[in-house]
């Protein structure tokens, strides 16, 4: 998610346009083939370009500084020997990537979906991460990554649930995960603030980790870094993309204008832009473009309350509603749509609960279609509070004052509609490709998105089938 978060922290200026995010890390405000068979009209030529601002040149460049972005830079640099550079609107962790959980987890997977082996493939990548840190460094993977071995807890609290997670643990056992159904006194055992009822219970995956965003951005920009005296890398923050450069005697995209810089591009240039990549796309491609990526923004609310010593967790926890993120649920809570356009536009509200690194509790989450409407919903916090007293007793005699100064995270997911992310070329040229739509799952599946990316730019079969996340035949206009 993106985020608007109302806390104290040092905040460079961003620019307004999206690339990838909008806003200042002070206050989070995440809110963040070479012949043509049709015309481009929005793509600036190459000698039209070249007369307006500093030129570079680079193999690859990357439009998007979230996790995405920073991750396909970070693998290019890592395993193969091209340049990389990376240009945003603003500063990481100023869009979704900054307003998430930190959930790197398999208990709302499906074993034989479209996204299971970019899911198991990603969180081995995440474990290789953590563990080559935990032999390079004193504070190891939890100082350098925020990585947290909590396990997970996906709760219910009607026999009906509990029938659904005990089958949800058959399943994921049968796929090789560490799975197990817990029964209520089970559960209590293991998170004694934690009420289910008696007919509740919990499938617990032990193996199932969390992460820190802003962490481990800081560790992947400071491994892209260390490749800038070698020429092969260069980052501009606050330099929104502005449009696409051809050749006029191919047609080929050759790279990105941006605000300051002309950045070329030999090989590829990626669009990792979350939530605003439908947008860019359309800013890029011109109105004659049937091209048509319906990624759009899923606005939600998160809570962080620092310190917060009244409740204790050793889990990651989540309840089952918040696995059906598709649509409509019978196990969340919806509430009534101020609009009058269809019930999708309704916010439902699902239990999550998390401790982080500096033992702050963050609890969500909403899900709404608002298209990018920063505004904090006072009502939805309540709710979400509310959904978590339901779950944690011991809160529901501290008085909530949504106007003191807490950290309220405000963020826009990129939801694709068939629930799986967008990674692929654009059809028609034979360079650009698009990294998007991973909606909640940035953090989690960044590493095998950048290696899917990565093989896709270099020719590679790749260890994740592409297909299932591929643009052709996929929306209108690429038949």
């Amino acid at each position: 998610m993106d985020a608007v978060a109302f806390s104290p922290a040092p905040s460079p200026n961003a620019a307004p346009f999206p690339s990838a995010s909008r806003s200042s890390r002070g206050h989070r405000f995440s809110i963040r083939g070479p012949r043509r068979r049709r015309p481009l009209p929005a793509l600036r030529s190459s000698a039209s370009a070249s007369a307006h601002a500093p030129a570079s040149h680079h193999d690859v460049v990357v439009v998007g500084a979230g996790i995405v972005g920073l991750s396909i830079a970070r693998h290019l640099l890592l395993h193969t020997p091209l340049s990389v550079a990376v240009a945003d609107a603003a500063v990481p962790c100023s869009g979704a990537t900054g307003a998430g959980q930190g959930y790197v987890w398999m208990s709302h997977r499906t074993p034989g979906s479209d996204t299971w082996d970019l899911a198991v493939r990603s969180k081995q990548l995440w474990e290789e991460l953590a563990a080559e840190m935990d032999g390079l460094r004193a504070g190891g993977a939890r100082e350098s990554l925020g990585w947290m071995r909590t396990g997970s807890l996906l709760v219910g609290r009607t026999s009906k649930e509990l029938a659904t997670l005990e089958e949800k643990t058959k399943v994921l056992s049968q796929a090789g995960i560490n799975a197990e159904c817990l029964s209520a006194s089970s559960l209590h055992a293991l998170e004694p603030a934690l009420c289910v009822g008696n007919d509740g219970g919990a499938m617990f995956l032990p193996d199932d980790r969390q992460i820190d965003a802003f962490q481990a951005v800081s560790l992947i920009e400071k491994i892209n870094r260390s490749y800038t005296p070698k020429g092969r890398y260069m980052e501009l923050y606050n330099d929104p993309a502005m449009s696409l450069i051809r050749s006029e005697v191919t047609g080929r995209v050759e790279g990105v204008q941006t605000s300051k810089n002309i950045l070329y591009g030999r090989k590829a240039t990626v669009v990792a832009s979350g939530a605003w990549t439908r947008s860019l796309l359309h800013s890029f491609l011109g109105p004659n473009s049937s091209l048509d990526i319906p990624v759009k923004p899923r606005k939600g609310h998160l809570l962080v309350l620092e310190n917060f010593d009244m409740l204790k967790l050793n889990h990651g926890i989540m309840e089952l509603g918040y696995v059906d993120h598709q649509g409509d649920n019978s196990h969340s809570i919806h509430l009534s749509s101020t609009s009058n356009k269809d019930e999708h536009d309704a916010a439902s509200i699902s239990m999550t609960a998390t401790l982080n690194t500096k033992g702050h509790l963050v609890l969500g989450s909403s899900r709404e279609f608002k298209g990018f409407s920063r505004e904090v919903d006072k009502s939805i916090l309540k709710s979400i509070w509310d959904r978590a007293g339901e779950f944690f007793p011991a809160i529901n005699n501290v008085h909530l004052d949504i106007d003191e100064d807490k950290e309220i995270r405000i963020g826009h997911r990129p939801y694709m509609p068939d629930g799986k992310p967008v990674i692929g070329f654009v059809p028609d040229m034979s360079n650009v490709l698009i990294a998007t739509g991973h909606e909640g799952s940035g953090l989690a599946l960044a590493l095998g998105t950048a290696e899917m990316v990565t093989d896709m730019i270099l020719g590679d079969p790749g260890r994740v089938d592409f297909t299932p996340f591929s643009i052709e035949n996929r929306f209108s206009g690429t038949a």
